[in-house]
């Protein structure tokens, strides 16, 4: 699961096109992920300038 500190998030964009199945977002100035979307491929997370983006990567079963 992709999470989003945003208390942390500049809301700069930076991270939305680099997502390479486009589901980050920016929605009223806030920076959202469609977890449905999302591969955890790690590309936003390794972007962020204040890692304000991180993973959680749960034991598989």
């Amino acid at each position: 699961m992709l999470i989003i500190a945003q208390e942390l998030c500049l809301d700069c964009g930076g991270c939305v096109p680099l997502c390479p199945v486009e589901g980050l977002f920016l929605s009223f100035e806030d920076l959202f992920c469609d977890q449905a979307l999302c591969t955890l491929c790690g590309a936003c997370p390794e972007f962020c300038p204040v890692r304000a983006i991180t993973l959680e990567l749960k034991d598989a079963v």
